[in-house]
């Protein structure tokens, strides 16, 4: 079951990427061309998911919208990842003041909760997609070091890690040649959720107003069809969808590949 739920996942999420790089062929009408004639209409023949307040065609905005989603998930994994993992296994691997100093940092950012330090720097710095990727990537980096760093500590110890030092290898190989290929499993399965989460993330941002302005958002058209939930729900519920299916596929890929991974359940 887990690995088909991973292919599921995996599909919704190749269907994603194709969206997001074909989003200029495939979107039917231009994402923000007025139409007041459509206001509100709900789905039919022209428009399969109907039209916003200003007759803007739905689909169009979602199908655009999956790009901004998209790239704020991989930035913001991707920077989070580089930081988090050279700082966790810096830390891990040589300890000493440095590795207390980072676990004091990583505390103190676990302290905040959750969205509210993204919600303030993104409203002190604007909304806009830089500030909002520079907002997420601030907390985005500690739960890959403190991974790392565990990872680390379990790892350097091991017979093979002092082989190489036995053979002259210097620290910076030891740690790139030997430890880190042996920490990215578990890594990965982090950086899979870690995606969906950003996803969410950002949608929220856009939710509340702080997303970018010049483009369609998933978050900002929920925000725009909050007020019409009675009469025309379809501006919402269609991108609370899209985004409630872009996070399920990654926890489902993130489940298969922690179950594939995990040795305790497969031993």
């Amino acid at each position: 079951m887990g690995n088909r739920l991973a292919w599921i996942g995996l599909a919704i999420i190749s269907l994603l990427l194709v969206t997001a790089l074909l989003a200029p062929f495939l979107a039917p009408y231009d994402p923000l061309a007025i139409d007041l004639r459509g206001e509100l209409e709900g789905p039919r023949t022209g428009h399969l998911l109907g039209q916003d307040k200003l007759g803007r065609d739905i689909l169009s905005q979602i199908i655009c919208g999956s790009r901004v989603s998209l790239v704020v998930g991989l930035v913001v994994v991707g920077i989070s990842l580089v930081i988090g993992v050279s700082l966790g296994a810096a830390a891990g691997y040589f300890g000493g003041i440095f590795d207390t100093a980072l676990m004091r940092i990583v505390d103190i950012l676990l302290a905040f909760p959750g969205i509210l330090l993204p919600i303030a720097l993104t409203g002190i710095l604007g909304p806009n997609l830089r500030n909002i990727i520079l907002a997420l990537c601030v907390l985005g980096w500690v739960g890959y070091a403190r991974l790392v760093r565990g990872q680390v500590l379990a790892e350097k110890n091991r017979e093979y890690v002092l082989a190489a030092r036995a053979l002259g290898a210097s620290h910076p190989r030891i740690i790139l040649r030997h430890i880190l290929p042996n920490c990215f499993a578990p890594v990965i399965v982090q950086a899979t959720f870690g995606l969906a989460g950003v996803i969410l993330a950002e949608s929220s941002l856009s939710f509340l107003g702080l997303g970018p302005q010049d483009v369609p958002t998933w978050g900002r058209l929920m925000n725009e069809g909050a007020q019409y939930l009675l009469f025309a729900p379809h501006v919402a519920t269609f991108p609370g969808i899209a985004i409630m299916l872009t996070v399920l596929g990654f926890n489902f890929i993130g489940d298969g590949l922690r179950n594939r991974w995990d040795v305790k359940r497969t031993a």
